[in-house]
């Protein structure tokens, strides 16, 4: 990710150039981000879950990484970023919305040269009717709420005059959404997703103008803290390619799972948020109908648990910090709930979605300990991992793990009374007892030469196994692939365990765990869902 932007110079125009309204989507990812633990502890609806202000903030970073790379004298380039980038980044059900928002705007502005302030009033009322459209149930007194006032308010004769008026219109519709939700009176406060929303619209503006980015509100007290002893279950999510069915059909094969459930697509993906008690049979059922290429699943019991933790953090800012705390890179909705559970704050990434430098920084700063280990379990993400090391100054300390395996056997070495130098000599040694295999399928048709010399081709789709981030199996079956490399490389190793993807049945699982367990009767075997995204099955041996 991009530094932080600069402040802009004030662009008072009639019309914004593609070039202008890029750089204003990227100030209003900067302006949302300096209020996103703001628009966090507003969060009580759907659930308590504390994390809308980092779900829109990620969905807009996503939005700036598509402009980065976004030919500017474009404005259908510049629309495209803006509406793709949201739909990839979207996260929990306000980045979806938001997403939703976003592609309504830039859909009604793609055709045109420069945007003048009649069709920057069009683009506002366009954002949210894809809002209202996305939803299947809406509910008032949520961001769908404040998007209506924005649009409502929308008015002018200038881009800036038009946003001035807007904003006005939507702080008075989020003023009033305690009255619409009765939640939210509950608990004394407006709703979490439309105030984000508010804050992108305030960081367009104040890119117009040319405002420099204010402090980030201190925070000192979370609304998360009235709803301590609920049960919420899994906020689950997916992002698929090649759907076989019509987005209207996967929203109805996936309704009677759960609610808050929000199917959407753009640009050949689509994208569905669902909470529900079942996000297994819930992700199999919708791989049987595309290629599913990324899958979170949440549980709401522990975020809530989380935030309620950064709430007390204020109170215990005298008491003595942990010598040491821990975060971890993983994808996986099995693998986060393990690292997780060792201790460890998680930043989303891995092999096909690496972490920024800043996504790692801002993670290891939410930890409340002396010194931070972060841990990147991927080649790909180690330079940004030790780039945020620097950045920290000091507090945070790199055990360099290049798989999710060596980082699994890592985090179970983790201490945090010990001091995180001598903890992470102790980490890299458990981290180096793991052999970790992955199996997924071939982006392309090639030929590679394995780490014994042996020339390996491969088809585009194959099955491909890898030991250790080393190609070394390819073709068959996924269950095959996973027998025959742990064969060839079994040495006596006492535990094997099994991360399946959300691709996997239930009965291919099963089978694979008999026939190892047949294979390596002296070995512990252990089997658990939510593997990496696009892996069929990622496995480790130690």
């Amino acid at each position: 990710m991009p530094e932080t932007l600069p402040t802009p110079a004030r662009m008072a125009s009639a019309h914004l150039t593609p070039a202008q309204l890029a750089a204003a989507f990227r100030y209003a990812t900067d302006w949302l981000g300096v209020f996103r633990e703001q628009v966090n502890a507003l969060n009580v609806y759907p659930v308590p879950d504390g994390d809308t202000g980092t779900n829109m903030h990620l969905t807009m970073q996503s939005v700036r990484r598509e402009l980065d790379t976004a030919p500017e004298t474009s404005m259908a380039a510049v629309a495209k970023a803006i509406a793709y980038g949201a739909l990839l980044g979207a996260r929990g059900n306000s980045g979806v919305i938001l997403s939703q928002l976003l592609k309504g705007f830039s859909d009604s502005i793609r055709e045109l040269g420069s945007v003048n302030a009649a069709q920057l009033t069009s683009a506002l009322q366009a954002a949210q009717k894809a809002g209202y459209g996305a939803v299947m149930k809406p509910v008032e007194g949520t961001i769908l709420s404040v998007a209506r006032g924005l649009a409502d308010g929308a008015k002018g004769d200038t881009p800036e005059l038009v946003l001035e008026n807007a904003l006005i219109a939507g702080q008075q519709a989020l003023d009033y959404t305690p009255e619409q939700l009765p939640v939210l009176k509950q608990a004394g406060v407006v709703d979490s997703g439309g105030q984000g929303y508010l804050y992108v619209i305030q960081g367009l503006l104040a890119s117009l103008r040319g405002d420099a980015l204010p402090p980030a509100p201190e925070m000192i007290a979370y609304a998360q803290q009235g709803f301590e002893n609920e049960e919420f279950g899994y906020c689950t999510e997916f992002l698929m390619e090649k759907a076989t069915m019509p987005i209207e059909g996967i929203r109805e094969l996936v309704a009677p799972f759960g609610d808050s459930l929000l199917v959407v697509g753009a640009e050949g993906y689509v994208k569905g948020h669902i909470h529900t008690n079942n996000p297994d049979a819930l992700l199999a059922t919708v791989a049987r109908h595309g290629r599913m290429l990324k899958t979170k699943v949440e549980d709401m019991s522990e975020q809530h648990t989380e935030i309620l933790a950064q709430a007390g953090s204020t109170a215990r800012a005298e008491e003595e910090l942990p010598q040491s705390g821990l975060v971890a890179v993983a994808s996986g909705y099995g693998l986060v709930k393990l690292f997780r559970s060792l201790g460890a704050r998680i930043v989303s990434g891995g092999q096909t979605a690496n972490p920024s430098v800043q996504d790692i920084v801002d993670a290891a700063r939410s930890v409340s300990a002396t010194q931070v280990i972060i841990l990147p379990n991927n080649k790909n993400v180690l330079m940004a991992a030790q780039k945020a090391a620097e950045l920290l100054e000091g507090r945070g300390v790199v055990v360099p793990t290049r798989t999710l395996g060596q980082g699994i056997g890592a985090a179970l070495a983790f201490s945090a009374g010990t001091p995180a130098p001598e903890l992470a000599v102790s980490m890299q040694e458990a981290a180096g007892a793991v052999t970790t295999f992955e199996v997924t399928r071939a982006s392309r048709t090639t030929t590679v030469t394995s780490r014994d010399g042996k020339q390996i081709d491969i088809q585009d789709g194959d099955v491909i196994g890898l030991m250790d981030d080393d190609l070394i199996h390819a073709g068959g079956s996924s269950e095959d692939a996973v027998l025959e490399m742990l064969t060839q490389h079994y040495a006596g190793q006492e535990i094997i365990t099994v991360f399946t993807g959300a691709s996997v049945t239930a009965a291919a699982q099963s089978g694979l765990s008999e026939r190892l367990k047949a294979e390596f009767p002296m070995a512990e075997v252990e089997t658990h869902a939510g593997g990496p995204d696009l892996y069929d099955y990622l496995v480790t041996m130690e």
